[in-house]
Formats: structure tokens, sequence, C-alpha cells
């Protein structure tokens, strides 16, 4: 009896030992390589063997000039590309390619290409977010079962990733400017490229950029989200608020909707998981906004490591103001004429939908930029491990407020031939407005009738 208890009490300490590695934040030690031999961010500083990444060289916030409405000029405007993947050649390139941009090639063989350029890791966040990631590396831990974050300051838990399950949180934490007021537009073309433009105020605070935020009780909410549906006029009005949770075990996602027809305010728990995404015409699930959003509870989060792949970068000549947004949208894709895609590293995490759990992806193949933690390209497959949709995102740094973010995520559904784009602001009146004040009044669903009113 006694050798009984004891094996069981010797499994039950392997088992916490396991437990405590698995949740445990690096070490003193290895947090010390943010700034050395790793970028503040957790990125490789150097670049690869042959040359073709080459070293973290962020711009300055003065590295080019910004137009009236916030526009930020291309510092890299006057290069070439180094060489186009168009079908023709892809196989010469299919090891730096995921499997959807060897899939989007194929399905549209006379337009979709990709022009790479030179490689500028051009991205950097304040000091005080690095300063907050470098604590977060010693200090942050996951809670039970990976859903949640315990002593997490600003952006970034894990720096230094030892799981699936920390780069998506790194993906969700990100840094995106503290606050940003914005107006975009999202396309969701025919076949043939037509399309009815829907427009949305969007407005996102994290936590610790409210005016009445409280350090000593930060609370379970990591940030606010609030849009606002301003065109076309069957859907203007249409207001929806998102209190997004910490540990969202203790507490899942709140979300309400203002409907403008019925003048009323309703929780929404379908916004989230893969529930339909505002006026996506079924091309876009609540968890695909943002590239990924959302708990990561439904699926098995597996690292593969990191690659090398060419993905969209810098990309200020798709958010040139002098562009309609005619000239982005077009059949079965974005102009890719438009585009830019450098070399970078990326890390893999395989996602893989729990036994019993549900979601229209069974697996989602997700690439994520080292610098910046921003996923680039993600893969996924339907019920029957089909290639479905692949979403790509074209990134830029908006430089002067030091914000690695989003011009374009496009979404493109291999099976219809059709696709979504959400985020072009090039004919508004404004660029992305960074820094702006709020208070948590302003994110309550009794304040939504007044933001929806016509």
């Amino acid at each position: 009896m006694n050798k009984t208890r004891s094996l069981l009490q010797a499994g039950v300490l392997g088992l916490s030992l396991l437990a405590t590695s698995v949740m445990a934040a690096v070490s003193a030690d290895e947090a010390a390589k943010l700034g050395s031999t790793l970028t503040p961010m957790g990125a490789e500083k150097a670049g690869n063997a042959d040359g073709s990444i080459g070293s973290w060289e962020p711009l300055s916030k003065t590295a080019g000039s910004v137009d009236a409405k916030g526009f930020l000029a291309d510092p890299y405007g006057a290069e070439k590309p180094l060489f186009t993947i168009t079908a023709q050649n892809a196989e010469q390139y299919k090891d730096k390619l995921s499997p959807g941009q060897l899939a989007m090639l194929k399905r549209y063989p006379d337009s979709y290409r990709i022009p790479v350029y030179k490689t500028h890791r051009s991205s950097t966040v304040p000091d005080d977010v690095f300063a907050a990631i470098k604590k977060n590396a010693t200090a942050t831990t996951l809670v039970e079962g990976g859903n949640g974050l315990n002593n997490f300051q600003t952006a970034v838990p894990f720096p230094i990733p030892k799981s699936g399950v920390e780069v998506i949180w790194n993906h969700i934490t990100r840094y995106r400017g503290g606050s940003v007021s914005r107006l975009v537009t999202q396309v969701t073309p025919q076949q043939n490229g037509s399309y009815n433009p829907v427009y949305f105020s969007d407005k996102f605070v994290f936590r610790d950029k409210m005016k009445d935020y409280d350090p000593s009780n930060p609370g379970n909410v990591l940030f606010y989200f609030k849009q606002e549906v301003t065109a076309p006029a069957r859907l203007a009005g249409t207001v929806l608020l998102v209190h997004e949770t910490l540990d969202q075990v203790k507490e899942p996602r709140k979300a309400w909707i203002y409907n403008a027809g019925q003048r009323r305010v309703r929780q929404a728990p379908q916004v989230s998981y893969d529930g339909p995404g505002t006026a996506a015409d079924g091309l876009r699930t609540s968890d695909n906004l943002d590239m990924y959003n959302g708990a990561p509870d439904r699926y098995d989060w597996k690292l593969e490591g990191k690659k090398e792949l060419y993905i969209a970068s810098n990309a200020f000549k798709l958010d040139d103001p002098k562009l309609k947004y005619a000239d982005i949208v077009k059949a079965g894709h974005i102009n890719q004429d438009l585009t830019r895609y450098e070399l970078r590293r990326v890390w893999h995490v395989v996602a893989t939908l729990k036994p019993g759990q549900r979601h229209i992806y069974a697996k989602r193949d997700f690439y994520i930029d080292e610098d910046t933690w921003q996923a680039a390209v993600i893969d996924q497959y339907d019920g029957r491990n089909q290639l479905w949709r692949v979403s790509e995102a074209h990134a830029q740094p908006y430089y002067n407020n030091q914000v690695p973010w989003y011009t374009l995520e496009a979404i493109y559904d291999l099976q219809s031939g059709r696709y979504l784009a959400l985020g072009m602001k090039n004919e508004e009146k404004k660029a992305y407005d960074f820094g702006f004040t709020a208070s948590k009044a302003d994110f309550q669903p009794a304040a939504l009738r007044q933001s929806g009113v016509r």
C-alpha cells in the first residue's frame, strides 16, 4: 500500500512539475537576451546566413513626411522588385511560400503574383512598451488551460515563446498604439469584381490607456472595441461593442449590438469564434478580424518553429491616398501590382480543433512575423481537411507613432472564388488617429444608443 501511495505521489509530483514548466515564465538569464542577441520584441536581431534577410533596423519617427490627413510617405518608394513569383515559377520558391499562397498562384495563374522586394525590418514600438515586454518575459504566465494570462503588462507576454499558444497570445496582445480611432472600408467582391463597400468607424482602446484606468485594480478587460457602420444606409447606425477579457476562463468575452432599426441594445454572444463577421456576406468569421482574435480554447496549438516566408510588408504603396478603392479591388483578389512582399522569419503555429469542439475551420496554419508578432498569413482548412480560405495581412509600420499594424486584411475563399478585404482607408478623410483618450463610460452598453443615432 505504501509503495502504491509513493508511486501515486511521485506521479502527481511529476505532473505538477510538468504543468509548472509549461506555465512558467523564462529565466532572468534568458530574458537578458532581449536587447542583445534578440530585439527587445524577441526577434533575432541579426539577419540570416545568406543576407537575404537583414538585421533589425527600425525606421525613425521622422523617416518620411506626413500629409494633412495623416498618411505617411513611403521611405522605400524608389525601390523596384528583386523578382516576381508567378504561377509559372512558383516551384522555384515553394519552400518559402505557404500552401495557401501556392494555392492562390494556382487558382489565379494570370493575375495573382508576388512581387518580392529587399527586406527592411522596419518596425518598432516605444521604449516603455519594450520595458513592459521585458518584465513580462520573467513574470507573465498562462492560466490553466492557456486561455488567459497572469501578471501581464501592456503587450507581448511571451517574447521568448516556448509553445504555440504563447505565440498566439503575443499576436492577440501585441502593441497597436494603445488606442486608435479609424475610418475603414470593407468589400466583398463578386467573382467578376463588382462590389458595394461597407464603411466602419472603429475605436479600439487597451485598458491601460483609459483615462480612468487604475493600475492597482486593473480588472479583467484587456481592451475595449466599438465599431459603427456608417454606410450604406441600410446598415448605417448599427454599433458593435466588445469587452475583450484577459482571463477568458474566468470571464468570456462580452459583446453587445445596437440595431438602429429596432433602437435596441442586445447582448451578442455570437460575436466570437465562427459567428458571422459584420456585413461580411459569410466570408469572414468573428475571429477572422485582425487576422485572428478571441479565446484560444477550442484549438490545440502546436509550435512548429521558425521558417523563412515571403510576406506582405511595408505596404505604404497600398495605403497611398491617391488611390481609389477601384484601383485596389479586382476580380478574385486585390491588385497585386500595388503590393510589396519581403522575405521574413515567421513563427509557424498549427491550430487543430479539439475533439468535441465546434468551428468551421478544423485546422489553421499561422505564420506570425517575428518582428511584430502580427499574423502575416493564415491558411484555414474545412472539416474535410481541404484548404478553404487564405488570409493575408498587408502590414506597415506607422513610423511616426511607432506602431506596427495592418494596411489591409484579405481573406480569399478558394472554393467560391470570392474574397473579403478590410481596412482600406485611401479615400477616407483621415488616416489612423493614435493616442485618443476615452473613459470606460464611453464603452458601456448604455452609450451605444447615442453612438448609433443616424
